[in-house]
């Protein structure tokens, strides 16, 4: 008979959480190189890509929340450069991850290429389309690297697919399968697609492929480690996986003594602890969080650790958003204490804080803790001021305190 699962209370859980993603340690004093880069990566997992620049594209912020001001062309290197340490495929959304986890997600470009589930489309795709995918992959063997607009095979696409060509339908599925894989990104974002044994190195390539139970068991395992504790749709949710295989996945790291069951107070539902996980008395963090930062990209986590409901408010029409268009929470000591709508007004070298708004826990230091995040982030853009709208009901008090 199994012993009964430890009972946590919810704060301990969030301290839990906030450790395993970095949120514990200090920042580093000194100038950050790769190594911290790739470290702070390494920890997180994976990545979340999204092109939105209203304030930094997204990929950069998680690094800034938790190491401070970073060179940012030291992530451009890793993921894009000469010396990459990274590779890009769809883990959780678009994304990156190190190169180790390429392996582990070639059950995926498995199931794109032969229609399984959500991929049907890509397979139907590329089985109707087989002489211009040829013709696609030649032209890439021929010149090597392509962009979809430097091959131009086919016309400019009409309603599905968001109006994409042919030659970007063809790339684009190629990638999913696992066929090609990006070998840079221009200035413009736009993604470059290569053979992956021509871009990534050989070591990587040639690695044996792992079983799907062995690659999704290891995938479960580094969700687990990057939350510290999760439940089954947190885990579930890290890497986009299926709830059978999950669960399935799960049962296997408790049996081997890789996952502990626990309570948590106020959960209401079973939760799972990575036994190596940190517990720490107090978290002491200051940093603003994309909000596709790894901490509060999965929205129903988000409301059971912090108690706050984080929305995604870019597609809602103006005069319905409630805090704004592109929305940072900050993230002061173990709680979330406001919110921020930014934006990088680039040409006027300025950091606008269109709205800024208090939460439940805001203290008496919010506003002055919130300013100095602020005055850093607008720095690390190369942007030489903040400056506050009168919008939001904690915006007075941090331009007061952005003017001390």
């Amino acid at each position: 008979m199994s012993p009964a699962p430890d009972t946590l209370s919810a704060r301990e859980a969030r301290r839990i959480a906030l450790a395993a993603q970095g949120f514990a340690a200090a920042r580093p004093s000194g100038e950050v190189g790769r190594r911290q880069l790739m470290k702070g990566i390494e920890r997180l997992a994976v990545v979340q890509i999204d092109s939105v620049n209203v304030v930094s594209r997204t990929h950069y912020l998680p690094l800034f929340s938790r190491l401070g001001a970073y060179p940012r062309e030291l992530l451009e290197e890793l993921a894009w450069g000469r010396r990459p340490g990274l590779f890009e495929y769809w883990m959780h959304e678009a994304s990156l991850a190190p190169f180790d986890a390429q392996p582990l997600m070639r059950w995926r470009m498995a199931d794109a290429a032969e229609g399984v589930g959500v991929w049907k489309g890509v397979a139907r795709f590329l089985r109707e389309h087989r002489p211009f995918i040829d013709r696609a992959l030649a032209e890439i063997d021929r010149r090597g690297p392509l962009s979809a607009s430097e091959l131009e095979l086919g016309a400019k696409g009409r309603g599905g697919w968001w109006g994409w060509s042919e030659a970007k339908r063809a790339l684009e599925c190629l990638f999913w399968c696992g066929e090609l894989t990006t070998a840079t990104r221009r200035g413009t974002f736009e993604r470059v697609y290569g053979r992956p044994e021509h871009v990534l190195p050989r070591a990587v390539w040639s690695a044996p492929t792992p079983s799907r139970e062995d690659a999704q068991r290891e995938l479960v395992r580094r969700a687990a480690r990057a939350q510290g504790i999760a439940t089954e749709r947190d885990l579930r949710d890290y890497f986009r996986m299926a709830p059978a295989e999950t669960r399935a996945r799960i049962a296997e790291l408790v049996e081997a003594g890789e996952l502990q069951p626990v309570t948590v107070q106020g959960w209401g539902q079973g939760a799972w602890l990575d036994p190596a996980a940190r517990r720490p008395r107090k978290v002491r963090a200051a940093a603003l969080l994309s909000p596709f930062d790894n901490l509060i990209w999965f929205r129903e986590r988000t409301e059971r650790l912090f108690g706050v409901r984080v929305r995604l408010e870019i597609y809602t029409p103006a005069h319905k958003r409630t805090h704004g268009y592109y929305v940072l929470p900050f993230l002061e000591g173990e709680t979330i204490t406001a919110r921020v709508d930014l934006k990088a007004e680039r040409k006027a070298g300025v950091l606008a804080v269109q709205a800024a708004h208090a939460e439940p826990d805001t203290g008496p230091d919010t506003a002055e803790r919130l300013a100095a995040e602020l005055r850093l982030m607008a720095g690390w853009l190369g942007l030489s001021d903040v400056r506050v709208l009168p919008r939001g009901d904690l915006a007075p008090a941090l331009a007061d305190a952005l003017a001390r």
